[in-house]
């Protein structure tokens, strides 16, 4: 019912095209460089009438104004960053559900990598668009935090269904791969994982789109709550909270 393109952009972003083969709807989840994006629509016959964008930094919106010189676009996004974002037509709020296509996008409360930042889930194909929030082995610097509101928004994207296919604003698999092995170097899921990645980048293939459930497996950011991953930080019998501030950090100085 869904196709996902997933483009390169700039130096690690990646822009998704999200194409309901039944309406033939075309939407962009953020928009980082027009550029890469045209060229991918030109290639693909594909009209986009559609931007969900995650959060307002500057790598996920600024090919907003460029686009809209080709494309009848209504820009959607968090009506908590609309002042920051600045180009917005439809401002939604963490629970609505908007109609794409065939299907529905639920709008997850994501907050942390920056204070408004919501996730995208396709309901009737489980995809999730997750923007900076989350990512392969990994999870967005903490540029607003809180972090018991960055953790909470981590733990409703690890209550959606294992099959989840996970598609993030940037490829840093392997960089994060390099970090979680110091916390988690005895899992045998993690280790495959960056064995997997590698072989995909040597190829020349991007090691997105994953799983949720091998996420939730291998992401020590999804187990901060794990007795092994407080240990591994010396913080046994600490919050879960307390957990993954530390876990933060540690990443931000790796």
């Amino acid at each position: 019912m869904f196709k996902i393109h997933q483009i390169p952009a700039l130096e690690t972003n990646f822009a998704l095209i999200l194409e309901c083969t039944t309406t033939g709807e075309v939407a962009l989840i953020d928009a980082p460089d027009a550029p890469p994006i045209l060229n991918a629509c030109k290639e693909l016959g594909l009209t986009p009438s559609k931007v969900f964008v995650t959060h307002h930094h500057w790598d996920h919106v600024d090919g907003i104004a460029p686009l809209r010189e080709h494309f009848d676009l209504t820009i959607y996004g968090p009506k908590a960053e609309a002042e920051q974002i600045g180009q917005l037509d439809m401002e939604v709020e963490p629970g609505a559900m908007l109609e794409f296509g065939d299907g529905h996008l639920n709008v997850i409360a994501t907050p942390g990598h920056t204070f408004g930042h919501i996730a995208y889930f396709l309901v009737e194909q489980p995809t999730l668009f997750a923007g900076d929030a989350l990512f392969s082995l990994g999870c967005g610097r903490m540029f607003d935090g809180p972090p018991d509101q960055m953790w909470a928004g981590l733990k409703r994207l690890r209550e959606l269904p294992d099959a989840t296919q996970l598609y993030c604003g940037h490829e840093y698999t392997l960089s994060n791969g390099a970090f979680a092995q110091t916390i988690d170097h005895t899992n045998k899921a993690l280790l495959a994982r960056i064995e997997q990645a590698q072989t995909q980048i040597d190829n020349g293939r991007p090691t997105l789109p994953t799983t949720l459930g091998n996420e939730k497996l291998t992401n020590p950011f999804l187990r901060a709550d794990q007795i092994g991953i407080a240990h591994a930080l010396g913080l046994d019998g600490s919050d879960p909270v307390a957990t993954f501030a530390a876990l933060r950090k540690a990443k931000d100085q790796f």
